[in-house]
């Protein structure tokens, strides 16, 4: 029989151990950005966060941490539209929106309809068509929140494996899903997918785990274990670790999207749908890598 002393002991160590399982502690994201435009060999941004015809941003607000990765559609290009303007411009609004507060961090599709929308009203022209993917991480409730439309995307990596990513969104071979503002009149020719067509979700993560968000430019050729060999070799939450990571990742895509000889995932897939191609494929490419740690002002 327990002694009251010892019954005592026991609730005390059932108490406490309960509590260190509730972490009040503020979660953050530090973050490093590369990239590469597809007709440059060096890692240069143009203006904005923007690496060719990508765009992307790192927005930070007292609840949350956001990020945003857009790919613009190069076909535009053929008309004589700058496909990189869509894309720039809805990360530069979806930023401003997160920076003035304009936002519920758990609906990240809120992000991107809002800055969407804007775009529609806008009294200067834009054309245009882009994929997105908006990563939130919610400082207090310690959830992730994600929505992806198109073939951009994220990994979350914990313990060197992946146990979360973004699906990808295809109408059909190298078709993605993806935002449009199409001249007068070819509203119904261009293709035009909503903001609220993006695959949305939230879960739990936890300290140390490591968020890759990038466009399809990198999925397309690195396939996961690449990737995950490069992450191994992040040892530290610094800034500047994670930035030569990010560097490594995206030297390595663009090295291989330029290799006739690889047989890349997207040579793969492309082959899995009766084409015969080989190689890596040569695209902009954005890589946002960050790291869960704890939260300071």
């Amino acid at each position: 029989m327990l002694s009251v002393l010892s019954y005592g002991r026991l609730v005390a160590r059932a108490v406490l151990g309960g509590l260190s399982q509730t972490d009040g502690r503020d979660y953050s994201l530090v973050t490093a950005s590369c990239g590469f435009g597809k007709d440059f060999r060096k890692g240069i941004l143009k203006k904005g966060m923007c690496y060719g015809d990508d765009a992307c941003f790192i927005a930070r607000h007292k609840s949350a941490d956001v990020l945003g990765v857009a790919d613009g559609v190069g076909g535009w290009r053929d008309y004589g539209v700058d496909p990189s303007q869509f894309s720039a411009t809805l990360m530069r609004t979806c930023e401003r929106l997160v920076k003035e507060g304009r936002f519920t961090p758990s609906s990240p599709v809120g992000i991107l309809t809002s800055g969407y929308y804007e775009l529609l009203q806008n009294k200067v022209p834009l054309l245009g068509s882009s994929t997105a993917c908006i990563v939130v991480l919610d400082r207090q409730s310690h959830q992730l929140h994600t929505c992806n439309l198109g073939d951009s995307g994220f990994l979350v990596v914990r313990g060197g494996e992946v146990v979360h990513r973004s699906d990808e969104q295809q109408h059909y071979f190298n078709t993605p899903f993806q935002l449009s503002i199409a001249p007068p009149g070819a509203e119904g020719v261009v293709l035009s997918d909503s903001p609220e067509a993006a695959d949305s979700s939230s879960f739990d993560v936890q300290l140390g785990d490591i968020i890759l968000t990038a466009s399809d430019g990198l999925f397309d050729n690195m396939p996961d274990y690449m990737i995950l060999q490069e992450l191994k070799k992040l040892k530290s939450t610094n800034y500047d670790s994670i930035q030569q990571i990010a560097q490594s990742i995206a030297k390595q895509a663009h090295q291989l999207a330029y290799d006739p000889n690889y047989m890349s995932p997207f040579a793969q897939f492309a082959c899995d749908n009766g084409l015969n191609v080989r190689g890596g494929k040569p695209d902009d490419i954005t890589v946002l890598l960050s790291i869960v740690a704890e939260y300071t002002d």
